[in-house]
């Protein structure tokens, strides 16, 4: 879960805009093509609206380079990475360029370099790396006291919070961390941030049914014919989620249990995807077959639902039972991952 929300972006892309269009008006009125060797004067954030000039840069974000003789401009590098720009947002006194996620960090020649028709112009500038990405951690549902791992990358020299409060680090590397989770962690999410930006996690400790394997008393039947994927790289959360078949109308049944400690917690959510566009209806506690309002759609992507107890019907006194029908008609893959409750 980034900590980067729509509204801010939104805000950003205004500024930028209005900053744009500024620099533009200003280079029709002021300057025509050079055809001199280009000049580097400064670089700033693209969303600055003042555009002070920065030493340090980040990946994924977009910067404003300000001078002269940018109009035949035909390369950008930073730090001697080949770096695509888009020829519409180049005027002869400014280029907005966003710095490649690959662009090296570490034991890099520190430069921006651009070549235009008429020459190349190289500037002194640091890129950091870019802010982490967590995209989940193992075991959700560890004690107060017991060591999770964080997945993820651009774990560098890290701090990690848990409901605001500091974690203590095991062990770091790139894409790992493993923290000892703090008193009071229960039900809180857990947040990393490094020089260059922070991300948080949307799965808050000790919520999980499902998390690679599933808690007890909760399980799939064998004889669903479902089959645990291990793939890291294809899991929504951890490395392990499931797959499985459905034929048209058919279904995947949890088992039948109880559980009536769920008090603390607002609700289910579950992540999914199919191979191809797919639609399943959630059956909740044994009710809801068949019933359109609680469906969804699927696609390629995996993509977390959440429903709280009132859109399931009121608090229930337990619960009892998860399964998924399938609701287009037509046989399809789907996969199911992050099973758990909702605590806000």
């Amino acid at each position: 879960m980034k900590t980067f929300k729509l509204k801010k972006l939104m805000g950003l892309l205004t500024v930028f805009t209005v900053v744009f269009l500024g620099i533009v008006s200003c280079s029709d009125d002021d300057s025509s093509a050079s055809t001199s060797a280009p000049e580097i004067n400064s670089i700033a954030l693209a969303a600055d609206e003042n555009l002070e000039p920065l030493e340090v840069g980040y990946a994924n974000n977009m910067y404003a380079i300000q001078g002269v003789g940018f109009s035949t401009l035909q390369k950008v590098y930073f730090n001697d990475t080949d770096t695509y720009f888009n020829p519409t947002l180049v005027t002869e006194n400014t280029i907005f360029v966003t710095i490649d996620k690959d662009t090296p960090y570490a034991d890099a020649s520190n430069e921006l370099k651009i070549v235009t028709k008429y020459g190349t112009a190289v500037y002194p500038f640091i890129v950091a790396p870019p802010a982490p990405e967590l995209r989940s951690f193992q075991p959700v549902n560890a004690a107060d006291g017991e060591v999770v791992t964080l997945l993820g990358n651009y774990f560098l020299d890290p701090v990690v919070t848990v409901g605001g409060v500091e974690a203590e680090i095991v062990s770091t590397s790139l894409t790992e961390v493993a923290i000892k989770l703090p008193a009071g962690s229960q039900h809180k999410y857990i947040e990393v941030e490094t020089i260059s930006g922070s991300d948080a996690w949307g799965t808050a400790v000790g919520t999980a049914i499902y998390d690679d394997a599933f808690y007890d008393p909760w399980t799939i039947e064998e004889w669903n014919n479902h089959e645990y994927i291990t793939d890291p790289a294809k899991a929504y959360q951890g490395v392990t989620f499931i797959k499985k078949e459905i034929s048209g109308w058919d279904n995947i049944q949890g088992n039948w249990a109880w559980d009536d400690q769920i008090s603390q917690y607002t609700g289910i959510r579950f992540s999914v995807r199919s191979d191809d566009p797919g639609k399943l209806v959630l059956i909740f506690n044994g009710a809801n077959w068949g019933d359109a309002n609680f469906a969804f759609t699927t696609t390629s992507d995996w993509k977390e639902y959440r429903y709280t107890w009132e859109e399931l019907g009121g608090m229930p006194e337990a619960l009892q039972n998860i399964s998924f029908q399938e609701f287009t008609g037509a046989t399809h893959n789907y996969y199911f991952d992050n099973i758990g409750f909702t605590v806000d």
